[in-house]
């Protein structure tokens, strides 16, 4: 799954996991916090809604990425007043940098499973100490080969354990109707 695989997804229209809106549970997140000079970064961010709603919010150090520069074009054209050094076209596990928060949503089910020892490993690096990885991953096993790609808290844990410590990671209460029991609420913070 290079980029020609996502860009041609994007491109197809073939983007399942896209609700069009910010998710509910990152959304409530996002309003309970309070500093809106902190370091956010948003990995395989798709259409990055979220991203603009923390924009709108006033979030002004949001850096978004996606390995796909459709998605990173069609955020723009709606976002124009978006830095344009905040849009990252790159992949993940060549990014660099040092951030407050990163948000999680639809990048680690949209990974080979092979990749998520990696991937934990990435976000500790690019986390700053006391920093933390918010967001929602699927709590459920799919029938049909991804991506995505399912899986359970108990897998998790073993990616996480060692590197954060898990402020939450626990059934989601406020998803979206057809992602309803689906989904775990993670915020893990950075020691």
């Amino acid at each position: 799954m290079d980029a020609t695989y996502w860009e041609n997804r994007y491109r197809n229209r073939e983007t399942g996991w896209d609700i069009g809106f910010p998710s509910t549970p990152l959304k409530e997140f996002i309003d309970t916090l309070t500093n809106r000079d902190i370091d956010i970064l948003i990995p395989g961010c798709g259409n990055a809604y979220e991203g603009s709603y923390l924009f709108q919010s006033g979030f002004r150090k949001v850096k978004i990425l996606d390995y796909a520069s459709d998605p990173l074009c069609t955020f723009k054209s709606m976002n124009p007043d978006f830095p344009q050094e905040n849009l990252i076209h790159d992949d993940f596990f060549n990014h660099e940098g040092h951030y407050d928060l990163i948000i999680e949503q639809t990048f680690f089910c949209a990974l080979s499973p092979e990749l998520r020892p990696a991937y934990a490993e990435k976000m500790e690096r690019l986390l700053k100490p006391g920093g933390r990885l918010v967001g929602v991953l699927f709590n459920c096993i799919f029938e049909q080969e991804g991506p995505p790609f399912g899986g359970e808290e108990s897998e998790y844990r073993q990616y996480f354990d060692n590197k954060f410590i898990i402020h939450k990671m626990e059934a989601c209460y406020n998803s979206i109707p057809p992602r309803a029991g689906k989904e775990l609420f993670i915020n893990l913070i950075k020691p």
